[in-house]
């Protein structure tokens, strides 16, 4: 929202929220109506071409966000470098309200314009006229209406929403106030509407003017530098006709300069090039490498969830992962992109965070979790994270912490593999089990002396049932193959704390992979079911409370968050990314995995000591 909000700046379809789409229903379902009707030799090609055409434009921008978000966590050639926040994704969630605009203002003038209607599909004419209308009146007005918005009175009412974000993303070119949209169509209308005057538009000059627009925005406001310089070499006068996002990046960032809407044609004729634009976009393309201190290895979870990467939907990924209904409908592109990343042969940059001095990024292993459980998926999976840590090792990262299954015993013995192949790593593996279960401990009401520990046994379950039977904690197992796994490993001064019990259902539940809901339904009212393991519980009673995974809130310092990890909640790290952080902030010089634990104080101690806090705490 502007700072001083003035008329017309909500969209009149706001409170619809998801629902929004409904306005443009009934054109929709008059165009499958005409088709019905008159079948495709005599339906209006053009009307009925309205409603693919904005899908298109979603589907346009969506690409950009997601090459953007790519480019932006991996690239050197990112142009500002800052941090966005949830702050700004919230503000720019709703940019698909000027794709519905722009419809049902083609579905008005189709409905009220007889020029409009049966347009052939091509017209040279009218793609010339276009062509020229744009180079002239359009970004000529365009200049002069964009210097009045930041004039104070119209900037504190309107364009300080979209100047609110400094470091721009595809989508934010289309965040404006509602009475904005209204003057930018008003003004893109012109060369449409000459060309249907003149009898010369055409259903693909329409369709392309358009997608030049979008094209042009998304490139406008990417934050990474992409156009090449032979361009200009070849063309010189191209310098003058098509902006770079270096060239826009300086608008956000000095405020009165490059007012230009594609064309940087009349900020020269006007005097208000930034003078640091010709160096800026060289600096931007030649790009800045940067040391990267830590990685952390993760992997998609179910198919739904390659769209909450920070890669896919921005607003879904800025809230904690839930399966959605409607997400059925995009089955086709999860099964695609599952099919994408079994042949995909490395790891993919996701996120770039930074806390401090210290360089973060995330990767992902191609894989989906049901793959993790394909025994015949061993052997690939072991060999694209051993990839991943040869080649963090070989760029001189300091820590690669393992996420998720990335480091199942059965998998790769909690990482002891790679060092077991490649004993002189300078890089640190850390799979983050001691910080987990100093975790899922300090989460126990202190005043319990008795819990049940139920699930799969894990490396952080024997780690948590050790720590508390030394406290004088009776821990329950009602699993007797699991019982009998533990039992050796405990000194008998401390084993008569560990006992055996199918029918025992104390306050707390310390709950692991494997548990079945059937389990669930036996526990008393009010029991508290923690999970130590790396994925959530499922919730199948609402007299019981269910914690979440082993995680921190992260401190201020640790910048560039606005995307949820999995099903935590916003500015929540897990226990086991947080683990490979302090590692590094620590400068400890060990690994953590295989069968090694560290000093669970120890690390929970220094992990607050940097600003991160236990999400549930006793």
């Amino acid at each position: 929202m502007a700072s001083n909000p003035g008329l017309l700046t909500e969209w009149p379809w706001h409170r619809l929220g998801n629902f929004k789409y409904i306005v443009v229903a009934p054109w929709v379902a008059h165009g499958f109506y005409e088709l019905a009707m008159k079948g495709w030799r005599e339906v209006d090609i053009g009307y009925l071409l309205i409603f693919p055409v904005m899908l298109f434009r979603m589907l346009h921008n969506q690409i950009w966000i997601s090459l953007s978000r790519f480019q932006n966590a991996r690239s050197k050639h990112r142009i500002v470098d800052k941090s966005l926040d949830f702050e700004q994704v919230d503000r720019e969630r709703n940019w698909d309200d000027q794709i519905i605009f722009n419809a049902i203002l083609l579905y008005l003038g189709y409905t009220y314009i007889e020029a409009a209607r049966y347009l052939p599909w091509w017209s040279t004419d009218g793609a010339i006229i276009t062509a020229l209308l744009h180079i002239g009146p359009v970004e000529f007005l365009y200049y002069w209406f964009h210097r009045a918005l930041h004039h104070h009175f119209l900037y504190s009412r309107y364009h300080s929403h979209h100047h609110a974000s400094i470091v721009t993303e595809p989508i934010t070119s289309v965040i404006h106030p509602f009475a904005e949209h209204i003057v930018y169509f008003a003004l893109f209308a012109i060369p449409l509407l000459v060309s249907l005057f003149t009898g010369t538009a055409s259903i693909l000059t329409y369709f392309f003017y358009i997608t030049y627009i979008d094209f042009m925005n998304n490139m406008g406001h990417c934050n990474f530098e992409l156009v090449p310089t032979w361009l200009f070499h070849a063309f010189p006068p191209l310098k003058y006709l098509m902006y770079t996002p270096s060239f826009h990046s300086l608008h956000h960032t000095q405020f009165r300069t490059n007012y230009s809407l594609f064309m940087p044609f009349y900020d020269y004729v006007y005097n208000t090039m930034d003078k640091s634009s010709d160096d800026l976009y060289e600096r931007s393309l030649k790009g800045k490498e940067e040391t990267i201190d830590v990685v952390h290895l993760t992997h998609p979870t179910t198919l739904q969830s390659i769209f909450h990467f920070r890669l896919g939907f921005a607003a879904f990924a800025s809230n904690p992962f839930h399966s959605k209904w409607y997400m059925i409908a995009m089955s086709p592109v999860y099964w695609i992109s599952m099919m994408v990343t079994w042949f995909y042969g490395s790891t993919f940059t996701v996120e770039r965070n930074t806390m401090d001095d210290l360089k973060m990024q995330t990767w992902a292993i191609p894989r989906y979790t049901f793959q993790y459980n394909l025994g015949w998926e061993k052997e690939a999976i072991n060999d694209l994270i051993e990839k991943a840590i040869l080649e963090a090792d070989k760029r001189g990262i300091k820590v690669v912490s393992l996420g998720l299954l990335n480091q199942a015993k059965e998998l790769n013995g909690s990482g002891e593999l790679y060092l077991q192949k490649h004993p002189n790593l300078k890089v640190k593996i850390v799979d983050g089990s001691s910080l987990a279960a100093a975790l899922v401990i300090k989460s126990i009401p202190k005043e319990v002396d008795q819990v049940l520990l139920t699930g799969s046994l894990s490396k952080v379950a024997s780690a948590i049932a050790t720590s508390l039977c030394q406290r004088g904690i009776q821990v329950i197992m009602n699993q007797k193959q699991e019982y009998h796994m533990l039992k050796p490993q405990l000194s008998e001064d401390i084993a008569s704390n560990l006992l055996f019990s199918r029918t025992s259902t104390p306050e707390v539940w310390l709950v692991g992979d494997g548990f079945e809901d059937k389990e669930q339904r036996r526990a008393q009212k009010g029991t508290k079911f923690i999970p130590y393991s790396q994925f959530p519980l499922r919730k199948m009673r609402k007299n019981c409370t269910y914690y979440t995974t082993p995680a921190m809130k992260i401190p201020k310092t640790l910048e560039n968050m606005h995307s949820c990890e999995n099903w935590l909640p916003r500015r929540v790290m897990s226990a086991w990314r947080v683990a490979g952080i302090v590692h590094a902030l620590e400068d400890w010089d060990m690994h953590e995995c295989g069968d090694t634990v560290l000093d669970m104080e120890k690390i929970l101690s220094a992990a607050i000591r940097h600003g991160f806090v236990p999400l549930q705490q006793a």
